[in-house]
Parts: C-alpha cells; sequence; structure tokens
C-alpha cells in the first residue's frame, strides 16, 4: 500500500493542533507530574539534523511518561536575541526583529510538520519585550542585593570599528570583519557575582552524581576550581607597598627565586617607574594587551621582563626580582604568583630561559629527581627550608602558613578559579541594562512600574562606531527617577545566557504578567524531571541556571536549589568522511570522467 505521508500527516497534525492533546495543566498530584525539556534554538533559519536529534528524542520520552498517566509538560521556545541577527542587518539591511521573526515563523512550522509533541500555547522568544522585561527585573533584584554591580574590565577592542569583539570573533589577532589588529581595552562594565555561589554550586554537584553526566560534573567542578592555600604578603623593597600572592604550596616558601607578575596588573608600570627598565616593562605590556583574551589564555612560550624592582622573601629575608611574565593571567587571585622553579613547571621553563636561580626545597620520599629534566610538582619531604626542613609537605602547609599568620603577612585562604559573569554586551540585539546614569545621583536603577525598556526600532546597523544604541538620542536620553534631572541611559545589553538562565521557569507560568512566574505554578512543575542538549553548555548555560536558581531560592521565589533532576547529553550529528574515489564511484564515475559529466550525476544525485 502507498503511504501518502503528506495528506495523511497533514490531517493528524491538524487534529493535535485543533484538539490541543499535548496541552499541560496543573493538577493536585504533583507526584504524577512529568517535565520533559530539550535546550530551546536559537531562530537561526532553519531547523538542522543536531535539533532533530535533540528533540526527537524528547518527543519520544513525552509521549512515553504521557502514555503511562503522568501528567507531562513539555515546551518550546526560542533564544532569540544575539549576534547573527545584528550581523543580518549589517550585511543585508534587514532589522533583526523582522529577521528574528521570520527565522521563528519557518522553524515553528518544521517542528510542526515533524509532529513533535509541544504545548505550544506555552511558546516564548526571549527576544519579546514580555520576556525579556523579566530580565530586567530580575537583574534589578541582584542589583538591590549586591550581586549584579559595575566595575572596569579589559575586553577585546576593535579600533577601527569601535566595537568589542568576542573571542570567537578574533581571528589571529585581528577583527574578523575589518582585518584591524585588535587590542584589550578597559572599558566599564556589569557583572553577576556568581563568585558568592561558588561553593554551594561545587557542594551541590554532589547531588546530582549518578544524575548527570560524570564528565559535565567534572567539568563544573575544574571550572569553578577550587583551592585551598595560603594568600602571603611580600614587601616590595625600598617601599612601604606589599606584592600580595596566593599560593596553594606555602610549603615551597623557601623555595621562592623571583616574583611573577601578570603584565595588565596596574602594579607592573608603577613598579619599573624611574628604573632603567622602564620603557621595556612599557613596550612588553603594550605588546602582552594587544593580544586577544582567548589568545592570552594560551601562552606556548614563556616571556617576560624584569621590573627593576624586588621584593623581600618573608620568611628568608632573601631579596628576589619582580617579573611581568606572559603566563600570569591578570584576574585569577591577585594576578600576581611566587615563583618556585624547582617545584613548579611553568616557574622552571621561564626561570631557564632568563638564567634565573632553580632552588629545590622538596624532596621525592622514595626517590631521586633530575632537575635537569623539570620541576618537581609533588609533595615530598622539606630540605632547605629552616626550621620546618624534614617535616612532610602537608605538615609544612599549615605550620607554615600559621606562622605567617603570627607575623601578620599571611593567611590561610580558600580561592576559586570561577571569575564573576560579566554580562555587558556592546551589541543592540538583546536585553537592555535598566540603569540611568544621573550626574547627581550617579547610578539609578530604572523603577520596577517603568519596566520593561524597551528596544527601540529606529536604529541604523553601520557595523561601525560602537553600539548601535548609543545612536539613538531619544532612548538614551531619559530623566532621572530619583532627582528628575536629565540623565542618560545604560547602552549595554546583557549577554544572551542571561536569557536562558532562566526560560525554564517561565514556561511554568508563560502569560503572567504581574511577575516572571507563578511561585506554587513553578514548585509544582520544577525540577525539570530530564533536561536534554549539548554538553558544549556544560560550564556556560548549565551552570549559570544552576546560578540564578540558587538566587531565585535566596530571594524566596522558589523552594529547590537545583533546576535540572536528570541529564542528558544526546551527542553531536556527524557526517562521515569518504575518499574521492568513494565518492565518484558512487556516483558511477572515475578519475577520468570530465567536469561535465560531473555536474550532471550531481544534478541527478540531487533530483
Amino acid at each position: 500500500m502507498e503511504y501518502r505521508f503528506e495528506e495523511i500527516e497533514r490531517q493528524y497534525l491538524e487534529k493535535w493542533e485543533e484538539e490541543k492533546i499535548f496541552k499541560s495543566v496543573e493538577n493536585n498530584d504533583k507526584q504524577n507530574k512529568y517535565y520533559v525539556l530539550e535546550m530551546f534554538p536559537y531562530p537561526s533559519g532553519k531547523i538542522h539534523m543536531g535539533h532533530v536529534r535533540n528533540y526527537a528524542i524528547g518527543d519520544v520520552i513525552n509521549r512515553y511518561y504521557r502514555m503511562t498517566g503522568k501528567n507531562t509538560l513539555h515546551p518550546m521556545g526560542w533564544d532569540a536575541f544575539g549576534m547573527p541577527a545584528e550581523n543580518a542587518a549589517i550585511k543585508s539591511g534587514i532589522h533583526p526583529a523582522k529577521w528574528t521573526y521570520e527565522n521563528i515563523d519557518y522553524m515553528k512550522s518544521q517542528l510542526k510538520r515533524l509532529g513533535f509533541s509541544y504545548d505550544w500555547d506555552r511558546e516564548i522568544a526571549t527576544c519579546n519585550p514580555d520576556y525579556y522585561k523579566w530580565n530586567q527585573w530580575l537583574f534589578l533584584k541582584m542589583f538591590e542585593k549586591g550581586i549584579a554591580y559595575r566595575k572596569s574590565a579589559l575586553v577585546n577592542w576593535c579600533p577601527h570599528d569601535l566595537t568589542v569583539l568576542a573571542n570567537e570573533q578574533v581571528i589571529d589577532g585581528k577583527c574578523w570583519r575589518c582585518g584591524t589588529q585588535v587590542v584589550q581595552k578597559e572599558i566599564p562594565s556589569w557583572y553577576l557575582k556568581i563568585t558568592d555561589y561558588a561553593e554551594k554550586l561545587l557542594q551541590d554537584l554532589e547531588k546530582l552524581k549518578g544524575k548527570w553526566p560524570s564528565q559535565v560534573l567534572t567539568m563544573q567542578e575544574n571550572w569553578i576550581g577550587k583551592s585551598i592555600g595560603a594568600t602571603i604578603k611580600f614587601k616590595i623593597k625600598d617601599s612601604d607597598e606589599y606584592l600580595e600572592v596566593f599560593t596553594t604550596r606555602p610549603d615551597t616558601l623557601y623555595g621562592v627565586t623571583f616574583m611573577a607578575v601578570a603584565p595588565e596588573n596596574p602594579i607592573v608600570l608603577k613598579l619599573s617607574e624611574n628604573t632603567p627598565y622602564q620603557e621595556e616593562v612599557k613596550k612588553f605590556v603594550e605588546k602582552i594587551k594587544s593580544l586577544s583574551t582567548k589568545e592570552r589564555s594560551i601562552v606556548e612560550e614563556k616571556e617576560g621582563v624584569f621590573t627593576g624592582r624586588y621584593a623581600i622573601n618573608p620568611l628568608t629575608g632573601e631579596e628576589v626580582p619582580i617579573y611581568a611574565a606572559n603566563y600570569i593571567l591578570w584576574g585569577y587571585a591577585a594576578g600576581a604568583i611566587m615563583a618556585v622553579p624547582a617545584h613548579d613547571q611553568r616557574d622552571y621553563e621561564f626561570a631557564k630561559k632568563y638564567n634565573l636561580p632553580i632552588k629545590q626545597v622538596i624532596k621525592p620520599v622514595d626517590k631521586d629527581w633530575d632537575f635537569e629534566k623539570g620541576a618537581y610538582e609533588e609533595e615530598g619531604i622539606l630540605i632547605n627550608s629552616g626550621e620546618f626542613s624534614g617535616l612532610t609537605s602537608s605538615q609544612a602547609k599549615e605550620k607554615i602558613t600559621q606562622l605567617l599568620e603570627e607575623k601578620g603577612i599571611g593567611k590561610k585562604t580558600v580561592n576559586y578559579k570561577l571569575r564573576d559573569w560579566n554580562i555587558s554586551r556592546q551589541r543592540y540585539w538583546g536585553t537592555p541594562i535598566p540603569i540611568i546614569y544621573c550626574e547627581s545621583c550617579g547610578i539609578v536603577p530604572v523603577p520596577e512600574k517603568d519596566l520593561p525598556v524597551v528596544l527601540p526600532q529606529n536604529v541604523e546597523f553601520t557595523g561601525m562606531g560602537g553600539n548601535p544604541l548609543s545612536k539613538v538620542e531619544e532612548f538614551v536620553n531619559t530623566t532621572c527617577p530619583k532627582c528628575g534631572k536629565p540623565a542618560k541611559r545604560e547602552t549595554d545589553t546583557m549577554d544572551t545566557f542571561v536569557d536562558s538562565s532562566w526560560y525554564f521557569l517561565r514556561y511554568c507560568d508563560p502569560k503572567n504578567e504581574e511577575k516572571p512566574f507563578d511561585k506554587e505554578k513553578v514548585n509544582y512543575w520544577m525540577p525539570v524531571d530530564i533536561y536534554i542538549g549539548g554538553i558544549e553548555h556544560a560550564v556556560l548555560h548549565l551552570l549559570y541556571s544552576r546560578f540564578f536558581t540558587k538566587f531565585l531560592k535566596d530571594i524566596g521565589l522558589v523552594d529547590f536549589d537545583e533546576p535540572f533532576e536528570k541529564l542528558l547529553t544526546q551527542g553531536m550529528v556527524l557526517k562521515k568522511w569518504i575518499s574521492i574515489e568513494k565518492f565518484l564511484e558512487i556516483l558511477g564515475l572515475n578519475e577520468e570522467s570530465t567536469v561535465e559529466e560531473l555536474k550532471e550525476k550531481i544534478k541527478q544525485f540531487k533530483q
């Protein structure tokens, strides 16, 4: 029998839509609910095979649980803000809103044709004001609690286009659009203090063991990067100032032979002032600042320059040179380290290159070590360490830290690699940050009654001159809510990861005009029982979503700690590579075939 798929499928799709057979409604039996969710797509224009793989898995799971009697929720929406829409506007003159909504319409029709079991009454698009109003509301709540704050930060900057670039837009150190050499520039940005939740985010990974893929848990643990050590003050010679460093190995303090400081650290230029090395240091700092943040994070060859100043080891009294070094990153700990080349491989390579001393202070317990081959980085027994010689590393860590605390020059410290989240984007197509700047009142949050701060439509897209929003006078110019004087709006928009950090909650109550969601509805459906998406989101979307959930619990909007009970990372659709010979064989050709024959065969193959 012939299967008339177009006719038959259309008939059933229309029936499903008319009868709303996948509509979800809360009831009194929370134990019987089941929330199935796939990561929502960016409306790029067309559904691809990666989408289909992901959504087909969710569809099967949803249908199965519905058939077993579960009250399921299976929503779909659009992660609709972001740079591709703005780039389309620059390239083709299509307004980002038009481009985005047309893509949504087309992709939605594709998903419906595929017959996936979504409750389309709960559809959301993050670019709608009725959604991003609540992004702004949540930002104001974070601002009230001191979680949202403003500070200057180094960013990739294109001097020609006068705009900030993401790491992905920097190619071989140059702007992807105009080819100008990118520099690092310090500009004011808005941050979310995710570091306040570092310990909680780390501890609660235990709750997810056996429910999330182990590699995702490991990736988040490493990204948070908890380390226990000591903060130590090194006095700068001929100065009343100190260079403060964090180390996980206070047991190696007697082996310090130099200090290494991130070139971006403001103290570097200050140290070199009025020394013979001032100009050399300045050139080195400018060279490092000309690199993108991505290039800075990948250091193959150790490079540095002597600042002309010395620090004094707080226990030995030895003077050690202070270097600016490219392998030290500004932003981690204090942006400076005590360098122990005998027991740290990076310090070892730097010391070898610049002929600096290598002083062994740890010896292996049951083996010899050849220091010509590299640093010994494991723990062992202390040697050449004064009164601490003979102790094990673990014993020495405690005793040396205790002595530093008694002397007031150090303390036990817990440190995290996790950095606060920079959410400022100098882009148009995103959620406007609800802040006003007043010369009299300073930084003033937009009152809740004035939300949403709506993106204006009359914007020109040239790709140059910075954020297009900054040129829309009727948007920028406003009045201060406090004093009524003329004031300016913030023109940065939010990182699109803000949009996706709580969207799973909005699905529970998508039409609510009074608040982001009703607490009872969210507490009925949440947490998501199974979340399906790519492992590439392990330390971005998945971490940010956990952070938002914990903040929302702290302010009493939800009653749970974790948003996703189970996580399924579905893998990727890959195409199989074949040789040219095999390709020709499939087409019925060989190496002697003409181009015209090849074109004809490809035409037939497509048909």
